[in-house]
């Protein structure tokens, strides 16, 4: 785009937050570390967040690409409220430029002003309650780019007495990402490699501020914290490179941060990689165990002992998981080991296994079309 070029900025035009006037007439934002520098008529990298006239604006709040009750266990997080449902939604956009996105139809979205439906942040609270979801997820696409439309939907959720769940990046800035994050009740965030070099060459993002984003939500947030790291073979799936990063984990974030190693799929840009297989999954599970992390897991496979938590203190299968289902649980209400009474760290509640969601995916229709 042509750096003066003046366009009209479709969608919604409401008020962003966290960006700020330079001298050069240009207005910053000041959100994520791409730290986007408009003049008017432009959108910034995740094309959601632009300038209309004097100002920065969210053309997506109030707007979702679709939104389904999922399994918790699909976000991915083991040790928040297994069994229970979790009414999922996004946006469109992205503020990372990932050739190996997963989810690229939404992250590289451009039609996203016309396409998308409407729900308030109090309707989507309350299609929650009504739908006996535990908690609600910003998801899909990272809600760092929607983060005044979050917060607004996760003050509702609260007010409902429903938890809040973001999967995202972590590439945020300290100010936004305390207001954010800091009302999050659990957050899964994507580690996607453990190399600035994978990051700047794969992601177009820095490795630092990630890293950054999780070590303040371990130790200056109330939220449960659980990383997960897609494999890419041939890029990040080195022995080397695993235990490195399970080794930071350890260090800076302690041993029971619950880590997920998922499969990669050829797509977007990366279609000449072939899919990860499930020998790596199990083989970076065991290296993140013998480096002493305590909750390792495997994802987007078939593998029923990677799925599965077990005690630290005698060894026993706790939570029992054939993909999204629970097939055996042993913790009681408060998450304890029904056999030695090791505590477990994460949110627990009373278990009915009988009550569980499973592994349904159930679209839900909320509000009206944009």
């Amino acid at each position: 785009m042509d750096a003066r070029r003046v366009e009209p900025v479709e969608g919604s035009h409401h008020p962003a937050r966290w960006w700020h006037r330079l001298e050069d007439g240009r207005i910053q934002c000041d959100l994520c570390p791409r730290d986007c520098r408009l003049h008017e008529g432009q959108r910034g990298a995740c094309f959601v967040r632009a300038r209309a006239g004097d100002a920065m604006v969210l053309t997506t709040w109030g707007r979702s690409s679709g939104f389904c009750l999922d399994p918790i266990e699909k976000k991915p997080l083991a040790h928040f409220y297994p069994g229970t449902s979790v009414l999922s939604f996004g946006t469109a956009g992205c503020n990372l430029a990932c050739k190996f996105c997963q989810n690229w139809d939404l992250t590289k979205s451009r039609d996203m002003d016309r396409m998308m439906d409407r729900a308030t942040p109090r309707e989507i609270a309350r299609a929650a309650r009504e739908a006996g979801a535990r908690s609600v997820a910003y998801t899909y696409n990272d809600p760092v780019i929607f983060a005044e439309y979050a917060i607004d939907v996760a003050e509702a959720c609260r007010a409902e007495g429903i938890a809040n769940v973001a999967v995202t990046n972590g590439y945020i800035h300290a100010q936004p990402r305390r207001e954010f994050y800091g009302r999050m009740d659990a957050l899964n965030v994507d580690l996607k490699g453990f190399t600035d070099e994978f990051y700047v060459k794969l992601t177009g993002a820095r490795l630092a501020p990630v890293l950054d984003s999780l070590a303040w939500i371990a130790h200056e947030s109330r939220a449960w914290l659980e990383i997960t790291t897609l494999l890419i073979p041939g890029h990040n799936d080195s022995d080397a490179e695993i235990a490195q990063e399970c080794r930071w984990i350890l260090r800076e974030l302690g041993p029971d941060v619950p880590l997920h190693f998922s499969a990669f799929h050829p797509d977007f840009r990366m279609t000449d990689v072939p899919p990860t297989p499930a020998a790596t999954l199990r083989r970076a599970r065991a290296i993140a165990m013998a480096e002493g992390i305590r909750y390792a897991y495997t994802g987007n496979v078939h593998d029923r002992e990677g799925d599965t938590t077990r005690c630290p203190g005698c060894g026993a299968a706790l939570v029992e998981r054939d993909w999204y289902r629970i097939e055996g649980y042993r913790l009681t209400a408060d998450g304890r080991c029904r056999g030695c009474g090791t505590a477990i760290p994460g949110r627990w509640q009373a278990f009915d296994m009988a009550r569980q969601f499973g592994p349904r995916r159930i679209p839900v229709a909320i509000g009206g079309a944009a």
